[in-house]
Protein backbone atom coordinates (compact mmCIF):
# COMPACT_ATOMS: atom_id res chain seq x y z
CA UNK A 1 0.00 0.00 0.00
CA UNK A 2 1.81 3.19 -1.07
CA UNK A 3 2.03 5.99 1.38
CA UNK A 4 0.35 8.28 -0.73
CA UNK A 5 -2.85 6.41 -1.33
CA UNK A 6 -5.60 6.47 1.98
CA UNK A 7 -5.92 3.39 3.51
CA UNK A 8 -8.20 2.12 6.32
CA UNK A 9 -6.26 -0.45 7.52
CA UNK A 10 -3.66 2.21 9.03
CA UNK A 11 -4.87 5.62 10.04
CA UNK A 12 -2.09 7.33 9.14
CA UNK A 13 -3.43 10.89 8.79
CA UNK A 14 -4.81 10.57 12.49
CA UNK A 15 -0.90 9.89 13.24
CA UNK A 16 0.59 12.62 11.11
CA UNK A 17 -2.20 15.11 12.51
CA UNK A 18 -1.18 14.49 15.83
CA UNK A 19 2.75 14.85 15.67
CA UNK A 20 1.56 18.11 14.26
CA UNK A 21 -0.38 18.79 17.14
CA UNK A 22 2.79 17.81 19.37
CA UNK A 23 4.55 20.74 17.91
CA UNK A 24 1.47 22.84 17.67
CA UNK A 25 1.58 22.53 21.34
CA UNK A 26 4.91 23.10 22.25
CA UNK A 27 5.74 19.50 23.35
CA UNK A 28 8.04 18.90 20.65
CA UNK A 29 10.35 20.60 18.15
CA UNK A 30 10.09 19.14 15.12
CA UNK A 31 9.08 15.31 13.96
CA UNK A 32 9.62 13.06 10.81
CA UNK A 33 8.17 9.72 10.05
CA UNK A 34 10.82 7.02 10.06
CA UNK A 35 11.13 3.29 9.87
CA UNK A 36 9.19 1.20 7.39
CA UNK A 37 6.67 3.39 6.35
CA UNK A 38 9.21 6.12 5.20
CA UNK A 39 10.73 3.32 3.07
CA UNK A 40 7.00 2.69 1.71
CA UNK A 41 7.05 6.11 0.19
CA UNK A 42 10.30 4.99 -2.17
CA UNK A 43 9.67 1.10 -2.12
CA UNK A 44 7.39 -1.45 -3.46
CA UNK A 45 4.91 -2.05 -0.35
CA UNK A 46 5.38 -4.27 2.23
CA UNK A 47 3.55 -5.49 5.25
CA UNK A 48 4.57 -2.79 8.46
CA UNK A 49 3.47 -3.05 12.26
CA UNK A 50 3.42 -0.40 13.32
CA UNK A 51 4.73 3.46 12.52
CA UNK A 52 7.82 4.98 13.73
CA UNK A 53 7.46 9.15 14.37
CA UNK A 54 11.64 10.04 14.83
CA UNK A 55 11.25 13.72 17.01
CA UNK A 56 13.34 16.32 18.39
CA UNK A 57 12.35 16.90 22.03
CA UNK A 58 11.36 20.38 23.11
CA UNK A 59 12.07 19.14 26.79
CA UNK A 60 16.06 18.03 26.52
CA UNK A 61 15.91 16.81 29.94
CA UNK A 62 16.49 12.60 30.92
CA UNK A 63 13.05 12.25 29.31
CA UNK A 64 13.00 14.10 26.44
CA UNK A 65 9.47 15.09 27.36
CA UNK A 66 8.18 11.48 26.25
CA UNK A 67 5.59 11.75 29.42
CA UNK A 68 4.02 15.12 28.68
CA UNK A 69 3.57 13.41 24.94
CA UNK A 70 1.98 10.43 26.39
CA UNK A 71 -0.47 12.64 28.67
CA UNK A 72 -1.46 14.62 25.36
CA UNK A 73 -2.07 11.79 23.07
CA UNK A 74 -4.00 9.70 25.90
CA UNK A 75 -6.51 12.69 26.19
CA UNK A 76 -7.45 11.87 22.77
CA UNK A 77 -8.40 8.89 23.25
CA UNK A 78 -5.11 7.54 22.31
CA UNK A 79 -4.30 4.03 24.27
CA UNK A 80 -0.88 2.84 25.40
CA UNK A 81 0.12 -0.46 24.66
CA UNK A 82 3.94 -1.43 25.89
CA UNK A 83 6.29 0.77 24.23
CA UNK A 84 3.43 1.93 21.97
CA UNK A 85 0.36 4.54 21.59
CA UNK A 86 -2.26 2.87 19.71
CA UNK A 87 -4.87 5.25 17.31
CA UNK A 88 -7.99 3.09 15.98
CA UNK A 89 -5.69 0.01 17.17
CA UNK A 90 -2.82 0.90 15.22
CA UNK A 91 0.76 1.00 17.22
CA UNK A 92 2.74 4.18 17.13
CA UNK A 93 6.31 4.83 18.28
CA UNK A 94 7.44 8.13 19.32
CA UNK A 95 11.09 8.43 19.44
CA UNK A 96 13.60 10.86 20.56
CA UNK A 97 16.06 11.47 17.68
CA UNK A 98 19.61 12.08 17.82
CA UNK A 99 22.65 11.89 15.87
CA UNK A 100 21.76 10.67 12.16
CA UNK A 101 18.03 10.33 13.02
CA UNK A 102 18.02 14.24 14.36
CA UNK A 103 19.74 14.74 11.21
CA UNK A 104 17.18 12.72 9.22
CA UNK A 105 14.30 15.00 11.02
CA UNK A 106 15.69 17.98 10.43
CA UNK A 107 16.75 17.00 6.27
CA UNK A 108 13.25 14.99 5.75
CA UNK A 109 11.44 15.62 2.55
CA UNK A 110 7.89 17.74 2.73
CA UNK A 111 5.00 15.67 1.72
CA UNK A 112 1.19 16.17 2.14
CA UNK A 113 -0.30 12.99 2.93
CA UNK A 114 -4.39 13.26 2.79
CA UNK A 115 -3.99 17.02 3.38
CA UNK A 116 -2.59 16.87 6.29
CA UNK A 117 1.40 17.95 5.97
CA UNK A 118 3.72 16.09 6.66
CA UNK A 119 7.46 14.51 6.85
CA UNK A 120 9.51 11.57 6.18
CA UNK A 121 12.82 10.61 6.34
CA UNK A 122 15.04 10.79 2.78
CA UNK A 123 15.58 7.30 1.26
CA UNK A 124 19.16 8.28 1.79
CA UNK A 125 18.57 8.56 5.41
CA UNK A 126 16.78 5.36 5.76
CA UNK A 127 19.42 2.84 4.39
CA UNK A 128 21.95 4.56 6.84
CA UNK A 129 20.01 4.33 10.14
CA UNK A 130 19.16 0.62 8.66
CA UNK A 131 23.34 0.14 8.09
CA UNK A 132 23.60 1.54 11.78
CA UNK A 133 21.11 -1.16 12.81
CA UNK A 134 22.20 -3.93 10.65
CA UNK A 135 19.23 -6.37 11.61
CA UNK A 136 18.60 -8.98 8.97
CA UNK A 137 14.93 -6.87 8.32
CA UNK A 138 17.46 -3.70 7.73
CA UNK A 139 19.60 -5.43 5.34
CA UNK A 140 16.38 -6.76 3.37
CA UNK A 141 15.37 -2.44 3.96
CA UNK A 142 18.98 -1.63 2.29
CA UNK A 143 18.83 -4.05 -0.56
CA UNK A 144 15.24 -2.72 -1.57
CA UNK A 145 15.99 0.86 -1.67
CA UNK A 146 19.09 0.42 -3.54
CA UNK A 147 17.02 -1.07 -5.91
CA UNK A 148 13.75 0.70 -6.23
CA UNK A 149 14.17 4.05 -4.43
CA UNK A 150 15.73 7.13 -6.45
CA UNK A 151 18.52 7.45 -4.41
CA UNK A 152 21.44 10.64 -4.46
CA UNK A 153 24.49 8.07 -4.05
CA UNK A 154 26.95 11.12 -3.27
CA UNK A 155 24.51 11.78 -0.70
CA UNK A 156 24.55 8.73 0.85
CA UNK A 157 27.89 7.86 0.78
CA UNK A 158 28.14 11.35 2.36
CA UNK A 159 25.77 10.44 5.36
CA UNK A 160 27.59 7.22 5.42
CA UNK A 161 31.13 8.88 6.12
CA UNK A 162 30.06 11.10 8.07
CA UNK A 163 28.48 8.93 10.72
CA UNK A 164 31.32 6.45 10.30
CA UNK A 165 28.80 3.68 8.86
CA UNK A 166 29.53 1.14 5.92
CA UNK A 167 26.91 -0.67 3.90
CA UNK A 168 26.70 -4.43 4.93
CA UNK A 169 27.39 -6.77 2.07
CA UNK A 170 24.19 -7.71 0.81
Amino acid sequence: MPIDEPSSNIPLADVLRAANGLVAAKLIEDWALGGALAAIYYVEPFTTYDADIFFIPADKGLTAGIPAIYAHLQSQDWQVEREHLVVRGFPVQFLAASGLTEEAVREAERIEFEGVPAKVFRAEHIVAIAASVGRQKDKARIEQLLQQADLDKTKLENILQRHKLKLPML
